[in-house]
């Protein structure tokens, strides 16, 4: 799908420059054409508007014609050539084959005549009124170029194209401008979620830490409970130990008590008895 859109947008500009170049190249034609005074010029060659029909069969009124700047020195008779000159009083520019070419003193002049003309143009031209020389012809296309050098087909072939390339381009910028603010957002949620995942590493890292110093202290409360019992079961058994050796002292002091009354006894008797033999 984006590869078709792709194509698609490609296709549209190649079709939009193209019909730019060529509005480009229609507004030269048209200014080279109607222009008698200056001929505009691509490279040294220009496209002109056949007016009449004098060059007929070569060409006709309607033709567009291509001519080329030329050295003047290698012109010679049967050249076609435009030359500036003067028809009915007004400045304007002609095309017509050379009939003849003099020179006097150096200087060459030359005699022009057009195809379907009986009889010769009657004002004579120099080096310096030659504007170019013929290349071809392009039959009709003249009345073409006249039509659309009009009011329609200006509105046709230079202001409707600039305004369809305007709106691409403001169709293109718009689109590019949204997915560029996608991407900054997807960029962002990225850059976003990368810090929440740290953000979550951290808490995890902080919570292994204090897990791992719960059981620590667990573990040394656990020691300490076992260093406390230990000493109470020892201090019990020593406890335990002194009241048996009290005890067994207690029971044997009655026992010597009772021997001493048992002998002060049998002294008693004996003595009763010596008393008695007496």
């Amino acid at each position: 799908m984006n590869v078709a859109k792709k194509i698609i947008q490609g296709g549209i500009s190649v079709v939009l420059w193209v019909i730019i170049l060529l509005s480009a190249l229609f507004a030269f034609t048209t200014l080279a054409s109607r222009d008698n005074s200056s001929v505009a010029t691509i490279g040294g060659v220009a496209p002109l508007v056949v007016k009449s029909d004098s060059m007929k069969p070569t060409f006709s009124a309607g033709d567009l014609i291509i001519i080329k700047k030329c050295n003047k020195d290698n012109l010679k008779v049967g050249d076609i050539v435009t030359f500036h000159t003067i028809i009915e009083n007004e400045y304007a520019l002609n095309t017509h084959r050379i009939a003849e070419i003099d020179e006097i003193n150096g200087v060459r002049s030359y005699t022009t005549k057009g195809d379907n003309n009986v009889v010769s143009d009657v004002r004579f031209i120099s080096d310096g009124d030659i504007v170019g020389q013929y290349v071809f012809s392009l039959p009709k296309f003249g009345k073409v170029m006249d039509f659309l050098s009009g009011s329609v087909g200006f509105l046709l072939i230079i202001v409707l194209p600039m305004v369809l390339f305007l709106i691409y381009q403001v169709y293109h910028l718009v689109m590019v401008s949204m997915r560029l603010k996608r991407a900054m957002a997807v960029e962002n949620a990225e850059q976003k979620g990368k810090e929440d995942n740290k953000q979550v590493e951290e808490a995890m890292a902080e919570a292994e830490r204090v897990r791992l110093e719960a059981e620590a202290a667990l573990a040394e409360a656990k020691r300490l409970k076992e260093e406390a019992q230990a000493q109470m079961a020892a201090s019990q058994q020593s406890s335990s130990t002194e009241g048996t050796v009290a005890e067994e002292k207690l029971d044997s002091e009655p026992s010597e008590t009772t021997s001493d009354e048992s002998e002060e006894a049998e002294e008693n008797e004996e003595s009763s008895e010596s008393e008695e033999n007496e």
